[in-house]
């Protein structure tokens, strides 16, 4: 099943149910009006939206042209962003960028950062961009979300409560998190509002791609047109998102809305190092910082630019038939 919220007018937008191939879609009005209805009534609602879903798929209800540039985020808002680090290899070169240590217990324990939930981007809005000094960067996630979720919940439960699977930008100001780490109290201003992809889907509709939770599928980051990555979501990624949405339950439940995400998906090189750039042959990378860091490493300094006024960003999934899973969020930076 996939789901979408078009804008209305209001601030939560209208839940629609797609059709796979992205092009019809149906309001779910009479059933839920928008997405966190229906999840905070997973268990009794979801039934009646697959219902839907099937005669999307059909054509036995009346559909409309589906358009990715009239959506919000499938969550316009939500009741909480947390979003992990999954991917080891990144944790290392944005450390070494900031000529930190790794942490201890990284390897048995998820880092996590609690993000601003309260106004997310739509796929297709322009990224604010108030001071390019900023160093303003991408960052190409997976996420899920969650229906309520107990508090203690086990890593192998956990996987039972994520009800769908989406694709994030994780925008960063790169230059105003070193400041803010070196503080040690985490990320605020850092992290400005995230983008997700036009459309969320059931674990399903990824499989056989979607296994021991992860999506092992790989993740297309473009500027400007040009190609920054095309990295392997299920490769290196040290906890699944049962694991993550596990740890984020540790000490407290989490509400029906939750979306956990993986972090900048991130692959070491063949030979484990860093990894290479598309050009030389690598999978490249999900966000700008770790292409500098290499460049810094190889070269002795960083050439590639941080996001400026009139940069493109766009982040897609496609599945072993070249399809679009979630649609794309394709995104200009423009003067705040």
């Amino acid at each position: 099943m996939k789901l979408a919220t078009i804008k209305n007018g209001t601030r939560d937008g209208q839940l629609v149910v797609v059709s796979r191939d992205l092009t019809r879609a149906s309001e779910a009005t009479g059933i839920a009006n928008t997405l966190q209805a229906a999840l905070d009534d997973w268990q009794r609602l979801s039934p009646r939206l697959l219902t839907l879903a099937e005669q999307v798929e059909n054509r036995t209800v009346p559909t409309f042209r589906f358009r990715e540039h009239e959506c919000e985020s499938p969550l316009p808002r939500a009741y909480q962003w947390a979003d992990g680090s999954a991917y080891l290899n990144h944790v290392e070169l944005m450390r070494r960028s900031r000529k930190m240590e790794m942490p201890a217990n990284f390897t048995s324990d998820p880092l996590m950062y609690q993000g601003g939930s309260d106004a997310f981007l739509a796929p297709r809005e322009a990224i604010p961009l108030t001071d390019a000094s900023f160093g303003l960067d991408v960052e190409g996630e997976v996420a899920v979300i969650t229906d309520d979720v107990p508090i203690g919940v086990h890593a192998a439960v956990a996987l039972g409560h994520i009800k769908l699977v989406l694709l994030v930008n994780d925008v960063s100001l790169r230059d105003l998190a070193n400041s803010e780490i070196a503080k040690g109290f985490g990320f605020f201003q850092a992290k400005p509002s995230s983008a997700f992809s036009p459309v969320a889907v059931t674990p399903d509709e990824l499989a056989p791609a979607w296994e021991d939770g992860k999506v092992h599928l790989p993740l297309r980051v473009e500027i400007n047109g040009k190609m920054l990555g095309k990295v392997e979501c299920g490769q290196d990624m040290l906890f699944n998102f049962g694991q993550l949405v596990a740890h984020a339950a540790r000490t407290r439940p989490l509400g029906a809305g939750t979306i956990v995400g993986s972090g900048t998906v991130s692959n070491k090189g063949a030979d484990g190092g860093p990894g290479k750039p598309v050009e030389d042959g690598g999978n490249g990378y999900s966000c700008i910082s770790e292409q500098r860091v290499v460049e810094a490493l190889t070269g002795g300094e960083a050439s590639t630019p941080f996001l400026v006024i009139g940069d493109t960003v766009r982040i897609e999934m496609r599945d072993t038939d070249n399809r679009t899973i979630f649609g794309a969020i394709e995104q200009t930076v423009e003067a705040a």
